[in-house]
Formats: structure tokens, sequence, C-alpha cells
């Protein structure tokens, strides 16, 4: 009996030792990230950007720059995905660049009046792939389409690339008289059913659009969103439209997101051998919040398609993608979709769709 419970006690305060040892290191991981991120203040000729770096550029590869949306700054709006350890594995190979809209991050003071889309970027970026969400995923797009030797790659979660119509000027209108500028961003990032049903992460978010964003600011970044231009993209049909977008695209929107029909139209306009769309199941407005640990994996696929990270693992999508592959029958149309969908199946040990040449937009559902 005494041997039995030695023996017992050893094996706990073993287990014990390796949880407090693994707790250590990703303290100390998390420790060197907290050590390794710098903040400025960048002047640009449209107001003064807040600019997050985290980590060191490597080498000639390109940096991953995010954009958050509308009511967010980079911290409500990404620190869930990059703090996720799928994540952290990726910005190991890059420096990351976050940029808060002017005006919109903690303790900001008062903005003057002006044109939020128009802000320029850090001029010493040489590339870079962007994860743009809502507001700012348009303005990467935008950006994408003034400067296509700069970015490489786009992840546009919840992307509108459309210009609001009359009808939904006259209702924001309406809107903005018989509502709070609170709510009206609310609704922007979630469903009737998210704002019933998820009351944890809503009222959270409720909190730090009211409490922690000057709604003078927040007001000036809605209008300006609200008035923007339509992106004009347009499916290519003819080779000299191919120059209208050239880089690959990673599309995201949650399955019960208010996004949807916006995302599935940027979807019909863009390159089809270059895109990728993906709808997230249980999950809503802010994917990148509910959904870390897929939305980090479907990172990983694309960075490797762009020939980033060749030998990184990626066995959740793989096996959501090997499941869709089988209902869906989704197909890659191009050279470098295809060699990420070899990679993928290669990891199930499935076989690689010999059907590379059809020009079909890739759907995803995990």
């Amino acid at each position: 009996m005494t041997r039995v419970s030695f023996k017992y006690c050893c094996k706990k305060l073993l287990l014990k030792s390796e949880y407090i040892r693994d707790n250590a290191r990703l303290a100390v991981h998390r420790t060197i990230l907290m050590h390794d991120v710098k903040e400025h203040d960048t002047e640009t000729p449209h107001g003064v950007l807040h600019v997050t770096l985290r980590g060191t550029p490597k080498g000639n590869r390109p940096v991953i720059l995010t954009y958050h949306d509308i009511g967010l700054n980079h911290k409500s709006c990404f620190n869930t995905l990059f703090n996720f350890e799928d994540m952290q594995e990726i910005t190991q190979h890059f420096a990351v660049v976050h940029v808060d809209a002017p005006g919109q991050h903690e303790s900001a003071p008062p903005f003057p009046t002006g044109n939020m889309n128009n802000c320029a970027l850090i001029n010493r970026i040489n590339s870079m792939i962007g994860i743009g969400v809502g507001a700012g995923a348009y303005i990467l797009t935008r950006l994408a389409l003034n400067e296509p030797a700069l970015v490489e790659g786009l992840v546009l979660i919840n992307v509108d690339p459309c210009a609001k119509g009359w009808i939904d000027w006259a209702a924001s209108k309406l809107s903005g008289w018989t509502s709070s500028l609170v709510d009206i961003v609310m609704a922007h990032h979630f469903s009737t059913d998210e704002l019933t049903e998820n009351q944890e992460i809503i009222q959270t978010y409720r909190l730090h659009i009211a409490q922690d964003i000057n709604q003078d600011n927040l007001a000036l970044f809605c209008h300006s969103y609200n008035s923007r231009r339509d992106l004009g993209i347009e499916r290519p049909t003819f080779v000299f439209l191919l120059l209208l977008f050239r880089c690959p695209a990673l599309l995201i929107v949650g399955d019960t997101s208010p996004a949807v029909e916006a995302v599935v139209e940027c979807n019909s306009r863009l390159n089809p051998t270059k895109t990728t769309l993906l709808k997230m199941a249980d999950c809503g407005g802010l994917p990148q919040v509910v959904q870390p640990g897929k939305l980090a994996e479907a990172f990983k696929y694309f960075v490797q398609g762009m020939g980033y990270m060749p030998t990184a693992s990626m066995t959740r999508l793989a096996r959501s993608r090997t499941h869709s592959a089988s209902s869906m029958g989704s197909a890659d149309g191009s050279r470098s979709r295809a060699h990420t969908s070899s990679q993928m199946e290669g990891a199930t040990g499935g076989p690689v769709n010999d059907n590379q040449t059809r020009p079909q937009t890739m759907e995803v559902s995990c």
C-alpha cells in the first residue's frame, strides 16, 4: 500500500512539474513577446497613426499588417487572434505591424474633421500581407489596388467592396436619428441573433465601444466608412482586367455575420484563380475573436500557398478541408492554389485533385 501510494504521488508530482514547466515556457514566451512590442505615433498627411510593431523584419519577407474595423482598435480586434498559440508560431517568421486608424486607439485625443480612409501607411514597408476586418479590409483592398507591388496577399474579414446605395444611405440616416452611435456600430458587427444570444461578448464589446473609444473620433470614422466609394473590382474577363487585383486573397466570414452577402458579392468580383472564400460555422461577426484557432490555421494555409513556412503543420483545417471537399466538391484554380491544395491533401493522406485548370473559387466551410 505504501509503495503504491509512493508511486502514485511520484506520478502526480511529475505531471505537476510538467504542467508548471509548460506554463513557465508559455509565460516566458509571452514576456518575450511583450518586450518585443514597440508603439509609435506616425505622422501622415491625414493625421497621426498609432502603430504597434511586434518582432523584427525577417530578411526579405513581407510584414503582416493589420487594420481594424469601426468601433475597435488593434487590441480589441486582433489580440485574441495574435495571442493564440498557433498564430504565435506564424509570428516567429514575420514581423507584425498593427495600425490603429487615426483617433481610434485608447486615450486618443479628438481628431480633426477629415477622411480617415485615405490615411497613408508606413513608408518603410517594402512588402506586406494584410489582415483587415470590415472597414480595415476595405482600406487594405484599396491599398492593394493603388499599390499592387506593395501587397503580396490579403486576408479580408467581413469585407464590403460596394458603396452604400440610396436605400442603405436613407436607412443609415434614419437609424442615426433613432439609434445611438454604439447601437449602430454593434449592429454593424453582430447579427440580431448574436445580439440576443451571446450576451457575454456583446456586453464586453458594447462597453469597449462606449467607453474606450473617443466617441467624436468614432463618429468621424463611421461617417468616412459609410461614405466610401465602390472599389470598382470586376471579375477579369480580358487580359488587361487581370491588372486590377493581382494578389491572392482569402475572404473570411462567419455564417451568421451581417456581412455574409457583402463578402459573397466581393468573392464574385475577384479573380477566381486567386481567391479562397472561407465560411466559418458557429461564428458571427468577429471570427478572429470567436474562432481564433480556425482562423490561425486558415492563415497558415494561406501563407504556405504564397511559398512561406512550407513545413508548418496544419492538422485542424486539413480535417475540415477534407470533409468539405467530399461534401462540396470544390476545386482549385491557379497554380498557387493548386500548390496549397496538394500540401493540404498530402497532410491528410488523401489524393491530390488533378483538375487544377478550372477557374472556380475554392470555398471552404469549417
